[in-house]
C-alpha cells in the first residue's frame, strides 16, 4: 500500500488501528511472527497517536490483544529475531 500523503485524524485513524491489528492477529493465527511483529509495531504507532476519548472506541477485544497477548510475545523482556544464515 502506498503511503499516503495527508496523515489519518479521528475516524479514519480509528479504523486503520482497528485494521491493524485484526490484520496482525491474522498473521499471528497464521503463525506467521515476523509478518505479525511488523503489523503489531504499526499498530501500536497509531493507536499511541490516539486521544483518551479515541482509544475507547477501539473493541476492547483488540486492545487487550494489542497491549497484553501480543507483549507476552513481542515485548522487550523477549530475545529478539535473528536473522536468517545459511549453514
Amino acid at each position: 500500500m502506498a503511503n499516503q500523503e495527508t496523515p489519518l485524524i479521528g475516524e479514519a485513524l480509528i479504523k486503520e488501528v482497528c485494521r491493524r491489528i485484526r490484520v496482525a492477529r491474522n498473521y499471528w493465527d497464521a503463525h506467521n511472527n515476523a509478518a505479525c511483529r511488523g503489523e503489531r509495531e504499526r499498530a501500536l504507532a497509531l493507536y499511541n497517536k490516539l486521544t483518551k476519548e479515541e482509544k475507547e472506541q477501539i473493541p476492547q477485544v483488540l486492545r487487550v490483544w494489542l497491549r497484553y497477548r501480543s507483549e507476552k510475545y513481542f515485548g522487550t523482556h523477549r530475545t529478539p529475531p535473528k536473522s536468517k544464515r545459511k549453514s
